[in-house]
């Protein structure tokens, strides 16, 4: 019988060497520097070349679809077992204290872009096949690792290869949280426009507002640049507002006015709770300024429908669901410029029990009181599996084994994974209950024991699932 955790921790030192490896390109897909070579850019395919790498290194048959997706194999037979991950990375943003991009290990963990999401769980569930097949376990199906590259956008990668090869029998993504997760709430995103048009000689003009790096992220920063001769009145409120609320940043006085930056906090889009929006925030405090025309109607519409809102009550979209949960609503991108006018994205993760064309309606009602216009840019179902389904019932055993909590249970989530792209597909840790949820944040880390026990349970997963 195999000692999954001992065998695990004797891959420690490779492991730890080939995700330094990864973390050290910056893989963030990034369309200006994209070529017919790089589609989505050079970094998440250099990232997926790594992955490659380290499969034909290590014995499996590998192939790359055109810089978008690959797969490392193992085995044979007429039905397939995926393993879903992805090469690529959120925006690094502002707030790290070590290099993202240079993997550290502090106090045993692990901190860089990607080290929980999804580099490190991605790499743990590699190396639960690669011990695997160096235990010299053979498989009763093919066995399929495939990376995509932009998870974190457009999917692109993985459509891609669903549009070359046919869809797995079943399988899993190690993108979430452990136990298992055998649903996952609907992922629509609104784009939410206004003009551009203000009274020139008013006291107060915004030249510009920016906040936001995605739509699945909480942003931190938030900027604003105002006209007004009331500049150093406005400093003094800002400082107060801040400090009321507990908020960092500061403003520089300019020629023409004044120049604020406000700091929150980041997080993952599907629990904006976990985050501090402070695109939101900042509109708030310009809301009580006498701005003209659509900077107007771009400040009040996010200072009084979407502010503090994650439940979308104030647009009367709220919605919960007994088994998929609440709704919830990311303000994850804002701006306005004086030549472009304004623009809000709002991303919600939504259950089963209300449609987008429902959530669309009271967002487009919210936003026509301020002459905003909405387009539903983006959409992907609910998804769930019966947690009676064989592949739920043995993730959940082996990790109910390797972990000694046995009253765990299947869980549904707001995040959104590769797994949701096969009928019978779930998504499989690798962040543990018991560890901080840093994905999409500043100072991303994932404890070292973790990312072993997580391996240890990957191992055994895939050789017991893989010879069913």
């Amino acid at each position: 019988m195999i000692d999954w955790d001992k065998l695990a921790n004797d891959y420690k030192e490779s492991y730890l060497e080939d995700l330094k490896a990864l973390i050290a390109i910056d893989s963030e897909r990034n369309d200006e520097d994209a070529t017919k070579e790089y589609p989505l850019g050079e970094g998440p395919a250099k990232a997926l070349a790594k992955y490659m790498e380290f499969g034909k290194r290590d014995g499996f048959k590998v192939k790359n679809l055109d810089n978008l997706v690959g797969y490392i194999e193992y085995g044979e037979g007429d039905k397939t077992f995926a393993i879903l991950a992805h090469a690529d990375v959120m925006p690094a943003g502002e707030g790290w204290d070590t290099d993202p991009f240079e993997m550290t290990i502090k106090d045993n963990k692990v901190y860089g872009r990607g080290a929980s999401d999804d580099k490190g769980p991605g790499l743990a569930a590699y190396y639960g096949l690669k011990m695997m097949k160096d235990q010299g376990i053979k498989p009763k199906c093919k066995i399929r690792f495939i990376v995509g590259t932009d998870e974190e956008s457009n999917w692109t990668g993985m459509k891609h290869y669903f549009d070359l090869e046919p869809e797995p029998d079943f399988g899993f993504s190690p993108d979430a949280e452990f136990p298992v997760i055998n649903g996952e709430k609907g992922n629509t995103t609104f784009e939410t426009k206004f003009g551009n048009q203000q009274d020139m000689d008013a006291d107060y003009v915004l030249n510009d507002f920016h906040a936001g790096l995605r739509e699945n992220m909480v942003p931190r920063d938030a900027y604003a640049d105002v006209r007004t001769p009331f500049k150093d009145q406005m400093a003094e409120q800002f400082s107060v507002f801040m400090q009321d609320r507990n908020l960092d940043g500061g403003s520089e006085i300019t020629e023409e006015g004044i120049k604020l930056h406000l700091i929150g906090k980041s997080a993952h889009g599907m629990e904006p709770r976990n985050g501090v929006n402070g695109g939101t925030f900042l509109a708030n405090f310009l809301r009580g300024y006498d701005f003209s025309g659509g900077a107007k109607e771009f400040i009040k519409f996010v200072s009084e429908f979407l502010h503090g809102d994650s439940r979308a009550n104030h647009i009367g979209a709220q919605y919960t669901d007994k088994i998929m949960g609440d709704l919830t609503m990311n303000v994850g991108i804002l701006t306005f410029n004086d030549q472009k006018g304004g623009f809000v994205n709002t991303n919600f993760r939504y259950p089963k029990g209300i449609t987008v064309a429902t959530i669309g309606k009271h967002l487009s009602e919210a936003a026509k009181v301020m002459n905003g216009k909405v387009e539903n840019v983006d959409d992907m179902a609910p998804h769930y599996v019966d947690p009676d389904d064989p592949i739920v019932n043995k993730l959940i055993n082996v990790y109910r084994q390797r972990t000694g909590v046995n009253e765990a249970e299947p869980e549904v989530v707001g995040g959104g994974t590769y797994g949701r792209m096969m009928k019978r597909g779930v998504a499989f840790g690798a962040l543990f209950p018991w560890t901080e949820d840093t994905m999409h944040q500043a100072n991303e880390y994932q404890p070292v024991d973790d990312l072993i026990l997580a391996m240890a349970i990957y191992g055994q997963s895939i050789s017991e699932l893989a010879t069913l």
